[in-house]
């Protein structure tokens, strides 16, 4: 019997029968949507040292599986996930050396890096307890769909840690505002689900019952889209962060450029001059 393959050791599209070890990983019938789901309930679905890895390892290898063109998020149960392991990573954390510490401190923010940069839309589905790392995990997402029981802590103050952890300070204000990020980030308190939506972190909130089918509406609305399109305004809103406006247009003025070039582009004028809908392909 052959052992488990690793996210980083995948060939291209290699993903669609990818078997993880520290979270549950499925592939809707057809292969365009992903879903990924923290599956230790029991916990509220905490993050350990192998989870951290494995995640970051398989949203590194998403740009090599092109035919999955979206990627849910959620947690088993009725919670999203609690953050670090107050045993399993909290505990052992205390006791590192700071040549260790800053491999783990690094390797938490190679996740979420690597969040950013898969081409595939992420889309978070949040229900009860969103806290610590588990907050960073949606933030780091594309989209973010709560209920309205949805808690969500920045709680890393509450532990004698800055609130700068896993991207928060430049994430968090480019989603919120800055005054806003700064309470959450210094008082750690909790995020409503209502106040949430009404400051923007949230997209919608929908009942605990049909989050996960909101979330994979969704999922198959964009995943019928023009994915190649899709990554590039990903790519963009990522980038774009750092650019000036002049640098901002020539950019985006190239992009679309390349996304003229698609046989997709070509698809929506023809059925748009047909009076049909297109069907995107992804080239």
């Amino acid at each position: 019997m052959s052992s488990p393959r690793t996210p980083g050791s995948l060939a291209r599209g290699a993903l669609l029968d990818y078997a993880a070890r520290h979270f549950r990983w499925e592939v809707a019938p057809g292969g365009t949507v992903a879903r990924i789901t923290l599956n230790r309930p029991e916990r509220k679905n905490p993050l350990t040292f192998e989870s951290y890895a494995e995640l970051r390892d398989l949203f590194r290898a998403l740009p090599f599986s092109p035919d999955i063109r979206v990627v849910t998020l959620t947690g088993a149960g009725e919670n999203f996930c609690s953050g670090g392991d107050v045993h399993e990573i909290i505990g052992p954390l205390v006791q590192m050396t700071m040549p260790e510490l800053l491999e783990f401190t690094r390797m938490t923010g190679e996740l979420v890096l690597a969040m950013r940069r898969a081409p595939q839309p992420i889309i978070a589905a949040v229900d009860g307890v969103c806290a610590g790392a588990g907050a960073m995990l949606a933030l780091a997402a594309d989209f973010r769909i709560g209920t309205p029981r949805t808690s969500t802590a920045f709680l890393f103050t509450r532990v004698g840690l800055a609130g700068c952890d896993m991207g928060a300070c430049t994430l968090l204000p480019r989603m919120i505002g800055q005054g806003r990020a700064a309470e959450l980030l210094y008082t750690g308190r909790a995020l409503g689900a209502e106040e949430g939506l009404a400051w923007g972190y949230f997209t919608r909130l929908v009942a605990p019952e049909s989050l996960e089918a909101s979330a994979w509406a969704l999922a198959l609305e964009l995943a019928s889209g023009p994915s190649f399109a899709h990554a590039m305004t990903k790519n963009m809103l990522h980038q774009e962060w750092n650019l000036s406006i002049e640098q901002a247009l020539e950019a985006e003025a190239q992009a679309q450029a390349l996304c003229m070039q698609t046989d997709d582009f070509r698809r929506a004028y023809h059925a748009f001059a047909a009076r049909q809908t297109p069907r995107f392909e992804g080239d």
